[in-house]
Parts: structure tokens; sequence; C-alpha cells
């Protein structure tokens, strides 16, 4: 006699509350920023950097000159984005001067990032065509840069677990979320397979940890966040009101607000009438508390 598992939980749609209804192109990258008790994140393809205060209902929004596309904390309080194929430095919304070219094929722009527990930036670069294997996962320990590999298109992800001893990286075009132990080295070598995504259901985008080691990925096409147990069951599915879902992060008080970025970009004009918060910023009570993120350590 078998016995199965019960299927995914659901979360109320009733529960998943619009926080922002910016209409972004290309909303991504959100990051909690715990010492400004905000919410950062990016728009893309709208060349803006957005600063979101739930406690006070405060938005800001930065003009880039390029197409932002992470961002994340600086030990010494500031922050660094990703635009095209440079890291820059940010300050008060203000853009530096880039800290670092990224080298390899010009066709090319970083996507999505995650800072490690040692202060390491991981960030991903994809193709422009979207069909070229020659995006890439890039580690940049706040001195030196150096490919980890993870070839494929559109890399997305990456997010690293508690521990710091697991990397999971995104082949979003191929609909596989992979697993890399990164306890021993710097590169995505022997990986294995953490969860394919049917292609009916989406394709998977940013992906984000939480306190019990459980994986976020969020659907482009999708409609929906995931929630994976660490053995890659998937145990909740959150319906969200708009197709392009981008990415979850976890903030707030006790970092028990799940906060999601979506996108306008690849909607016909009768899809945006049927979804008129597409691209907006979206809050859900999570089941489980976020981790604190890390910030860079420059050196």
């Amino acid at each position: 006699m078998t016995t199965s598992r019960p299927g995914p939980a659901s979360l109320d749609p009733a529960s998943v509350k619009l926080a922002w209804p910016l209409a972004a192109r290309l909303g991504e990258g959100p990051v909690w920023v715990e010492w400004e008790r905000a919410l950062w994140f990016v728009d893309i393809e709208g060349r803006a950097l957005h600063r979101f205060d739930p406690g006070s209902g405060d938005r800001q929004s930065f003009a880039m000159p390029g197409r932002p596309s992470f961002v994340v904390p600086v030990a010494d309080r500031s922050l660094v984005i990703g635009m095209e194929l440079e890291l820059h430095r940010v300050r008060d919304g203000d853009l530096g001067e880039p800290l670092i070219a990224i080298g390899g094929n010009r066709d090319c722009r970083t996507n999505d990032a995650t800072v490690d527990p040692r202060g390491r930036l991981w960030f991903g670069t994809m193709d422009l065509g979207h069909s070229a294997p020659t995006g890439q996962v890039h580690v940049y320990d706040g001195h030196a840069l150096h490919p980890a590999g993870g070839h494929c298109p559109i890399t997305n992800g990456p997010a690293v677990n508690a521990a710091g001893t697991l990397l999971y990286h995104v082949d979003t075009l191929a609909g596989i979320v992979w697993a890399f132990d990164i306890s021993r080295r710097d590169t995505l070598v022997d990986g294995r397979i953490f969860a394919t995504i049917d292609p009916a259901d989406g394709k998977p985008d940013g992906v984000t940890i939480d306190s019990q080691d459980c994986l976020w990925v969020a659907l482009w096409g999708g409609w929906c966040v995931r929630r994976y147990a660490p053995d890659g069951e998937l145990l909740l599915s959150v319906p969200i009101p708009c197709a392009q879902v981008t990415k979850l992060a976890l903030g707030g008080d006790a970092l028990r607000t799940a906060f999601v970025t979506t996108a306008r970009l690849g909607l016909s004009a009768q899809q945006l009438r049927t979804q008129p918060a597409a691209g907006g910023l979206f809050a859900f009570p999570a089941p489980a508390p976020g981790l604190p993120a890390h910030a860079m350590v420059m050196r």
C-alpha cells in the first residue's frame, strides 16, 4: 500500500494586497534593507530604482541611465546595483562611478543577484536576444570578479541557503532550478536538479530562501509564487493577480511580509485591460519569516 502526499496548499487570494500600483515595465530584484526598514527594487526596462517604506507608505523612484537589474545592500550602508555590464555604488538614490566592468559577451546584461553569508555578491548575466547560452553566474568578493559557470540564455536566482553551502541557480528557458554545493568551491559544477517547472505553469524567475531553508520561486507567465521544501516538495502556491511574476523578498516586521514584484512586459493591450495591476508591487503575510539580507563586504 502506498501513501500519497497531499497536494500543495494555496493562500487565499484575498490576502494578497497591491502595495504600490507603479505599473513597472519589468519590476525585479526586491531586497529588504533592514537598517532602513525599507524595500528596494528595480524596474529594468523602465530604467528606475525604487524604494518603498511600508511603515510610512513613502515611495521614491530614481531614474537610472541604463537598465538596472538588481540592488543589494553593502556593509557601509550604501547599495550596489547591476546595470548593463557594470556594477555601481548607489547612495541615497544617487548613482556613483562604476565599481567594475563585467567582461564577456557584449550582447548580455546583468540580471538577478544575491549576497552570501561571507559578503560575496553572486549575480547572473543573460543574453539580450534570449536565445544564446552566453549568460552565466559571476562572483564578486568586493575586490575581484570571476565567472562561476551555469551557462544558459537567461540566468535567474541565484539564492544561497542560510549555511552558505548551497546555491540555487535558475535556467529560466529550460524551466529548471538547479542546486549546487558551494561549500568547497566557487564554481557551479556537479549540480542536481532541484525542481522542474512544467511550461504550462510558466517559467521560473527569481528565487528567495526563507528561514526554514524553503525556496520561493516566482513564475513568469504563471500568475503565482511557489514555496518549495528543502527536499524539493512543493508546499504552497500563492496566486498573484497578474501573469508576469518576477521575484519575492521577505521583509517588514519580523520579516513576515512577502513582497512580490511583477511586470507589464510581454502583455498585450487586451491582456493589460484584464490585468490592471500588472507591474505593481504586491504583499501578503508569509507562512515563515525570511532571512536577513546579507550585506556585501567591500575589500
